[in-house]
């Protein structure tokens, strides 16, 4: 039984995180698919610049809550399958994972989506969130300091185990199997992470990165992590 819930588990997540935000608004607000617009990456930063705050703004909600959903509804179905003899947290970490490949390769739209770090955001929310109220700043402190917001994501995709692993050895009282299982969950999505940034630091290294605050040259597309 416990297998058949976690199957349940990450087919159910995969599903949930292929609903992509960005490329729904786009499609039935605008009657354009955002993939073919500005960085062509189906995620929050491309929708605002394309499109604006109040697409932006469905984008991050849509996102947000299919993170939370996934992992809610995966706990909700393996506790009473299995009748609380999973851990929960575990549980969530692989929801949450599979709810991140299918942002990222999502089966409803050709397995070509977004790059991830807004729905792993939302998983953090629900699952462990003193990571998340480490993670978050940290981002955003690297991101404004740098001004490269695909900085601020590579770092705190980076970060993520190493906090995960540390707070809850630290803070959760977890026995070391735990934690272990836990920051393994996490390093393989923060590898992920990076991995959708790799076009981000080809860019970097160029020295062609879009930064934050940065004015768009006239006649020419824009170029940045979403």
């Amino acid at each position: 039984m416990v297998a058949l819930s976690l199957v349940l588990t990450a087919v159910i997540s995969y599903l949930l995180g292929s609903c992509n935000s960005a490329i729904i608004v786009s499609k039935l607000l605008y009657h354009q698919d955002i993939r073919e617009h500005g960085s062509k990456n189906a995620g929050l930063t491309n929708t605002l610049r394309c499109y604006g705050k109040r697409a932006a703004l469905i984008t991050l909600v849509g996102d947000l809550a299919k993170g939370v959903v996934a992992v809610l509804l995966s706990i909700f179905i393996v506790g009473k399958l299995t009748n609380g003899g999973i851990d929960t947290q575990l549980v969530g970490y692989i929801a949450g994972m599979f709810a991140i490949l299918g942002h990222i390769f999502p089966v409803y739209y050709g397995f070509k989506g977004g790059k991830g770090i807004l729905v792993a955001s939302s998983i953090l929310i629900v699952i462990d969130p003193i990571t998340f109220a480490i993670v978050i700043p940290f981002f955003l402190i690297v991101s404004l300091v740098t001004r490269y917001v695909s900085v601020g994501s590579i770092s705190a995709a980076v970060a993520y185990p190493v906090i995960t692993f540390c707070v809850n050895l630290l803070i959760g009282h977890k026995d070391m199997t735990h934690v272990l299982l836990y920051t393994a969950c996490t390093a393989v999505t923060g590898v992920l992470l990076i991995y959708m940034h790799r076009t981000n630091i080809e860019r970097l290294k160029n020295g062609t990165e879009n930064k934050l605050f940065a004015k768009k040259p006239e006649g020419k597309e824009e170029s940045y992590n979403g």
